[in-house]
């Protein structure tokens, strides 16, 4: 792999914050991550010029949800858009380039599947075990996202 005199400035901390993810219907995004273990952290409503010019788009207001993982140390930002209006692409598919899934580390993959179906949400194709170290499957979410859900197998 190529290294980048940039790329890997010494001294320089960097975390992952948050995922972003457009959503259909925020209320049902949040009501399908918070039911499988996630806390709302807060909501807004988002506009102005320094959200245009953060974003890349003139006009751009959104509605917004923070959520974060029960251990604290995941976050995802849900936004819907009331403008400009939100444009409705194919459901992403696992080998397609880009951003295409977030995933969750559950205790019981089987309660966690039991909520994603009360939200209508089921396996891709099914549960697969990943030798002994997880047992894990992909869901179709709120709005199309992809969801992977594992469950380790060896604790300790």
């Amino acid at each position: 792999m190529a290294s980048s005199r940039l790329g890997s400035v010494q001294g320089m901390p960097i975390k992952l914050d948050n995922v972003g993810i457009a959503v259909r219907d925020l209320d049902a995004a949040i009501d399908f991550f918070t039911d499988l273990g996630l806390t709302v952290l807060g909501r807004d409503t988002i506009s102005g010029e320094w959200a245009d010019t953060a974003v890349g788009l003139d006009g751009n207001h959104v509605n917004i949800a923070m959520l974060q993982t029960p251990d604290g140390t995941g976050r995802l930002e849900l936004f819907e858009y009331i403008h400009p209006d939100a444009l409705e692409t194919e459901p992403t598919r696992p080998n397609e380039i880009g951003m295409h899934r977030v995933a969750f580390s559950v205790d019981n993959l089987e309660v966690a599947l039991e909520v994603a179906a009360a939200h209508g949400c089921y396996p891709l194709r099914g549960v697969a075990s990943y030798g002994d170290v997880y047992k894990l499957t992909y869901v179709r979410g709120p709005s199309g996202i992809i969801v992977m859900l594992a469950q380790e197998l060896r604790k300790g």
